[in-house]
C-alpha cells in the first residue's frame, strides 16, 4: 500500500545536514518555513501546530520511514516541534533493523542527507506568484531520503559516537550480504 492511497503528499526537505550522534540519534529539519521547494510550495510558520497537538493528545506518533516506504520503518522520532526556522526533528535509528544500520552508514558517509515529510494538506492558498502556501498540514511521517524536494532540508552528519570498529563491522556485513546476493 502506498502513502498516496491515503491522499498524502510528500515534501522533501534538506536543510542543514542531519546529525548522526550518540546511540544512532539523528537530528535535523524536516521542513523549513518560507522557502519555495522544487514543486513551487511554501510551508508557512504554524502549519504543523494543530497536527502536532492532535498527535500528542491522541498518544500517536509520526513515523520514521526509509524513502517514504510504509513497509520500511527504521526508527522512532522522539521529538518533533516547530521552531522559528521550521519543523525540527530528533529521533533514533533502531540498530536491530537492518535498514536502519544501512542508513547510519549512508548518513555517516554523506550518501544520504535528506529529510522528507508525508502529509495531507488541510488548508493552502495561492499567492500572487502562483505558489501554493501551505497554512495547515496533517503530518503523517518523516523519512530519510536521497533526494529532498526542499534542497535546504538536510541531515547534519557532524559527529557520531559510534566507534570506528562498529562502523567497519556494519560496512563489512553489508559487503558480505551484497556478495552473497550476487552469488560470489
Amino acid at each position: 500500500m502506498e502513502l498516496k492511497d491515503y491522499g498524502l503528499e510528500l515534501k522533501f526537505c534538506a536543510s542543514e545536514p542531519l546529525t548522526l550522534g550518540e546511540g544512532l540519534e539523528i537530528r535535523g529539519y524536516a521542513s523549513l518555513f518560507g522557502l519555495t521547494d522544487q514543486g513551487g510550495d511554501v510551508v508557512e510558520r504554524g502549519a504543523y501546530a494543530r497536527s502536532l497537538r492532535k498527535i500528542a493528545a491522541e498518544g500517536g506518533s509520526v513515523k520514521m520511514l526509509w524513502q517514504h516506504d510504509p513497509g520500511a520503518p527504521i526508527g522512532v522520532w522522539d521529538e518533533i516541534a516547530e521552531d522559528e526556522r521550521g519543523l525540527h526533528v530528533r529521533g533514533r535509528l533502531l540498530p536491530e533493523v537492518a535498514r536502519a544500520r544501512e542508513a547510519a552508514v549512508l548518513i555517516g558517509a554523506g550518501a544520504i542527507d535528506g529529510l522528507s515529510i508525508g502529509y495531507r494538506t488541510v488548508s493552502a492558498v495561492k499567492d500572487a506568484g502562483g505558489r501554493r502556501r501551505l497554512t495547515e498540514v496533517e503530518l503523517w511521517e518523516v523519512s530519510l531520503v536521497t533526494f529532498p524536494m526542499l534542497r535546504e532540508a538536510r541531515v547534519a552528519a557532524k559527529g557520531t559516537t559510534l566507534d570506528e570498529g562498529v562502523l567497519n563491522e556494519i560496512a563489512a556485513a553489508l559487503r558480505t550480504a551484497a556478495a552473497d546476493l550476487s552469488g560470489r
